[in-house]
Order: C-alpha cells, then structure tokens, then sequence
C-alpha cells in the first residue's frame, strides 16, 4: 500500500513516501478502513523529532486524524459494513478495565494514541479496534471530517467536562488560530460564554472573530494579562492553554478568584515556574487534559452534523508531500487543520 512512513527521528528528511508498504492484517475484533484524509496535529512532529518519552518501533506512520471508508470488518464485528464512510477516535484503549467500562478509556494504563505508538493513518490503510469507528458526518467532505477529532475531543474534555464551562463564563483561549484554537472558540461560543482569544496577525485575528471570538488580542503587540484585566478586573473564569511554558504562570495570573485553567500542549516547552501561594490563596484550579473520553466524539460529531460546530481546513497536501505539510504546520501559518489527501 502507499505509506509515508518516519525512518528515523529528527527532520522531515526522515518522512519518506512508499508504494509498497505491507497492508495492515485486522484481528476478529478490528476494521480495516481506506484512508481517504488525515489531518496533521503537533504531535505528529513531536513523535517525528523523538521528542517524547514513549518513541514508537521504526518504522512508523503518523497520523491520528482519520477519515475513510470501510474496506474490511472482523468476524465479530456486526455494526460495521464494508462501504461505510467514518471517522476514526484516535484514542486506544482496551475496552475492558474498570476505567474504559466506566467511561473514562482515556484513563486506561494501557492508553495510547493513533499514531503514537501505534501506526497510523499517513497510509492508504489503518487497522483500528470496532470500537473506534464512527459515522462520518453526512455534510462533511472526508478533509472536512478528518479535521475535528481530537483537537476538538480534548478541547471538549478541557471546555465541558473539567472547566464545566458556563454561559455567564468569561474564558480565554490562547492561540486562536491552531487547530485547537479554533475548536476552543467555537466549543466556548456553543456553551454561551464570553470569549477572548490571542494571535499573532490581524489576518487570523479577523478569522477568530468571525469564528465567534468576543476579543481578539495580538500577542505579539500586546501584554496579554494586562489587557484580560483592563476587559475584567477580577479576571477571567476559565483560561484554555495548549503553549506551555511561554503562557503557563500568565494564564495563571489572568484568572480571578477560583477560576480554573485547563491546559495541554507543550508547544514552548514543558517547564513552568509557579507561585503555589497565590494558586491556593486564589483557589485557582490547574486542570491537566489528555485527550477525553471516546463517548464525547459521538457528541461532538452529531454537533458537526447539525452545522452546530465548523470545520476549520487552512490547506490540504496529498500524501506524498506530508514532509511540506510538516514544514508548512511549524512555520505557524496556518489557521485551523492541515490535511493530507490520501
């Protein structure tokens, strides 16, 4: 089959574009799926320059983001047919602990992440377990639908079930215009809430807005926490933040009394310096998110159906360019998903 497959870890010299790639074998119990689109997220490349503790067996595909149609189900599979057009959680887990039967899977030790360790969708087929296919939205193109799964299944974890988010609530979203910003903006306006947003251009600050962002600040030509506090003196309810170390003890300081900053990523690094006095003077709540619960997909992608939620594509790559698709996520042009075409 076609794979862009990763040799080795460092730059996009180790991505390399195949013909002849062995498909991959389902057990009883899996889907094999034609890959029509995979959306690129950042850890692709953080799995792509080995910058993580857990490094998969070379050679790898990348790729948790997966769209396509079903081309082969195991024998045990029965609500599944060949010709199905779906959607894959890119979450893993084994279906059986006490924490994937009590709904939370993504808390399962054995967890792991399309892509990651397992190989994933940069291919024209993945295997993935019966219980990780969804029906594509009907409205949605297969890049379309590629686009939402986990930026906006973290986002919705972070939003909905850890902040439990508000209508009255006033929240800010850091980096607006990444393929989780987008999802932040949109799942914040959904709940009712007040929403501010930062970037880094007055271009995808007019996006933001037109996405539903209340306030766009430009973190490059603004002091972000200065500027939250002159819109709020008490500060914000809820800070979203998916930079790391850059943003971490600002997103801290933007937040009133009891307010509560969800966060993910390490974009800027991983390391933080906390004042653990004013936290708890505060009652401020640090709120860690992985991914969420494989249940909240199915909401999330009837919300997609219903126009509810947009999809947010900047541009689409086939396959065999995934290493400028690379290229082009980390230059931080983009506003919203990057996808291959498979």
């Amino acid at each position: 089959m076609r794979a862009v497959i990763l040799e080795g870890f460092g730059g996009v010299e180790n991505l390399r574009y195949v013909e002849d790639f062995p498909e991959p074998t389902i057990k009883d119990d899996e889907v094999l799926v034609r890959v029509k689109a995979v959306a690129l997220n950042h850890l692709d490349i953080w799995v792509r320059l080995g910058a993580l503790a857990v490094k998969p067996e070379l050679p790898h595909i990348l790729g948790a983001d997966v769209s396509g149609v079903v081309e082969r189900v195991g024998s045990l599979v029965k609500n599944i047919k060949e010709g199905d057009e779906v959607i894959v959680a890119p979450g893993l887990s084994c279906g059986v602990c006490y924490e994937c039967q009590s709904g939370h899977d993504n808390h399962c030790k054995d967890y792991d992440i399309l892509g990651l360790k397992t190989r994933g969708g940069y291919a024209e087929y993945v295997k993935v377990p019966a219980r990780n296919v969804l029906p594509k939205p009907k409205n949605l193109s297969f890049e379309e639908a590629s686009s939402f799964p986990l930026t906006f299944l973290t986002v919705w974890n972070a939003l909905v079930n850890k902040a439990q988010i508000k209508p009255y609530h006033r929240v800010l979203i850091w980096g607006g215009s990444s393929g989780v910003g987008v999802a932040g903006i949109q799942v914040a306006k959904l709940f009712g809430a007040f929403v501010i947003a930062t970037a880094g251009s007055e271009e995808k600050a007019k996006k933001c807005r037109e996405l539903g962002a209340d306030v766009v600040i430009n973190h490059y030509e603004e002091d972000v926490v200065m500027r939250v506090r002159e819109l709020f003196k008490e500060g914000v309810d809820i800070v979203m933040d998916h930079v790391g170390s850059a943003t971490f003890w600002k997103s801290v300081e933007c937040l009133k009394k009891g307010g509560r900053l969800v966060f993910f990523g390490t974009t800027t690094g991983s390391q933080a310096n906390i004042d653990i006095r004013y936290v708890f003077v505060r009652e401020i709540q640090l709120l860690g998110v992985y991914m969420g619960p494989r249940a909240d997909l199915f909401k999330i992608s009837q919300l997609f159906e219903r126009g509810l939620l947009k999809p947010v594509v900047d541009k689409v790559f086939p396959l065999e360019e995934a290493g400028k698709a690379h290229e082009y996520l980390e230059t931080s042009r983009h506003f919203g998903k990057v996808v291959l075409r498979v």
